[in-house]
């Protein structure tokens, strides 16, 4: 059985040859519209000049009309619900109106006052009305007691007294015994009073709770 000398070949046949194609080029276009232009040297350029104006003279220029804002677009850029200085208005009406608000009250409260002024009674009428107190004479009622001894008083009493705040303890030290009721007594008094606890007299006055203490600490009567 014969076989192929190549796989490429057929038995027996003739050999087959390639194919070539051609196909144009685009340089191979321009250089053909290259050969239709002329040369350089052939081409001519014709000159002229322009027309000079006279001096003293310029060419009135034209003034661009002024560039008006389209309402209508700037109408479309405002959102809905808002308009320009209504925020400005509100905040000026609501100022305006806490303002009179403000001065509406200070006028009733002034009013008010001034009624009340008016109608409230003069404190003269009551102050006539009423007794004035008048300090008590020796041998009238004391609440303080019958014997009591104040500030202005003078006496064996009074030297009896000052006798026994000399025997308490840093209350009348070194004291005067001369029978006469002075400040420096009277601030002696206070002082015992207040160390021990003594309320039923008044400060600085010798009435009954305090002479009880007192006699009761020093010695009887």
């Amino acid at each position: 059985m014969p076989t192929p000398s190549d796989r490429g070949m057929p038995g027996g046949g003739p050999p087959i040859e390639p194919i070539r194609v051609l196909r144009p080029r685009r340089t191979d276009a321009l250089a053909e519209l290259m050969k239709d232009m002329p040369p350089r040297a052939a081409v001519r350029y014709e000159s002229f000049a322009l027309p000079v104006p006279p001096s003293g003279t310029e060419d009135a220029t034209e003034e661009l009309p002024p560039v008006t804002e389209d309402r209508t677009r700037r109408s479309r850029d405002i959102p809905r619900g808002r308009v320009p200085g209504l925020r400005r208005t509100a905040i000026a009406a609501v100022v305006t109106a806490a303002a009179v608000t403000g001065f509406g009250c200070a006028l009733l409260l002034a009013g008010r006052g001034e009624s009340t002024a008016v109608a409230a009674p003069e404190p003269t009428a009551t102050a006539s009305a009423t007794p004035t107190p008048t300090p008590t004479a020796a041998g009238a009622t004391d609440p303080d007691g019958s014997g009591t001894l104040r500030q202005g008083d003078s006496g064996p009493e009074v030297s009896d007294l000052q006798e026994r705040l000399r025997r308490i303890p840093n209350v009348y030290d070194n004291g005067s015994t001369d029978g006469t009721y002075d400040p420096t007594l009277t601030a002696a008094v206070a002082r015992f009073q207040l160390w021990y606890g003594i309320r039923g007299d008044e400060d600085g006055v010798y009435g009954d709770d305090t002479r009880r203490d007192l006699e009761s600490r020093t010695g009887g009567g």
